[in-house]
């Protein structure tokens, strides 16, 4: 086959994930009180002001025109799936106890496509409002990107996180492009995105930098 007839696989993508200056994308202690563990609130400042968040998560108002915003819209744009970790459904562990958790977001959730939620406890699908549908893959992360592709077609796969999850899909090269929103926040302690990563020697290289008005938004690509 000539290389101009190859098939174009979707991306996959990393995008709108925040971090501290100190490189943590979520604070200790996580729980019902603390999704994002202790402190980690603070991290998405940029992305609670601006019009994208509030509209998709069913609010009214926050900033449009701003390069928060424009960063926060293209990393909603396109996409055909989602991979999540267990940990950004909910706070649970272990073996599903409670049936009536059905995540954060209420019955319309902000992704109205497939998500593959990664956990080691087998669960039936959930479909929610807005085109919306929980799938919970038990076989492994790779299971999970194979499934996520071919639900995807010709549209992006986001890895939505946590930081467990982003860093084993950069760990195995599985990560086309991330976008990280550094916040001018110091959390001490928490998840660590760059801990045992070396993304040079992954082939992953600095594209772009660029000051928005409460992060500095770095994009990432494989080269």
């Amino acid at each position: 086959m000539h290389s101009d007839d190859a098939p174009i696989l979707p991306r996959v993508i990393a995008s709108s994930f925040s971090l501290s200056a100190d490189g943590f994308g979520a604070g200790p202690g996580q729980d019902l009180a603390n999704p994002m563990g202790v402190g980690g609130m603070q991290l998405h400042a940029w992305v609670l002001a601006t019009r994208t968040f509030q509209a998709s998560h069913g609010g009214e108002g926050g900033e449009t025109g701003t390069v928060d915003d424009g960063y926060a819209a293209r990393g909603m744009a396109g996409m055909g799936a989602w991979i999540l970790g267990r940990n950004m459904f909910g706070p649970m562990r272990g073996a599903w106890q409670d049936s009536a958790w059905r995540g954060w977001w209420g019955d319309d959730p902000p992704y109205h496509c497939p998500v593959f939620v990664l956990t080691h406890f087998p669960r039936q699908s959930i479909e929610m409002s807005g085109g919306t549908t929980f799938h919970f893959v038990a076989d492994g992360s790779r299971v999970a990107l194979e499934r996520a592709r071919a639900a995807a077609g010709d549209r992006d796969i986001r890895i939505g996180g946590g930081v467990a999850t982003l860093r084993g899909y950069l760990r195995d090269g599985s990560i086309d492009e991330m976008h990280l929103a550094v916040a001018p926040v110091l959390l001490g302690r928490g998840e660590s995105l760059w801990d045992g990563l070396d993304l040079p020697a992954l082939g992953y290289g600095v594209d772009s930098s660029e000051q928005g008005e409460r992060a500095t938004h770095l994009m990432i690509r494989r080269r």
